[in-house]
């Protein structure tokens, strides 16, 4: 099967994870959970809260902003 077949296959035969639609663990501490694991691929990520979208940003001088 090629790459260009439109089947998303990766190595072994098992169907690869695209960087958006991948799965990713985060470890939490009680109530906590290190923003370096959030921003570990991303400056930005999206948070669903109900049927509204924010976006977590990590500014170049290390802050977060949080907008709706």
């Amino acid at each position: 099967m090629s790459a260009t077949s439109g089947d998303n296959i990766g190595a072994a035969g098992k169907p690869a994870v695209s960087a958006p639609d991948a799965a990713k663990t985060l470890v939490m501490r009680g109530n906590r959970l290190d923003s370096r694991e959030l921003f570990a691929a991303e400056r930005e990520i999206i948070i669903t809260h109900g049927d509204e979208q924010y976006r977590l940003r990590l500014t170049s001088q290390n802050k977060l902003i949080l907008t709706k």
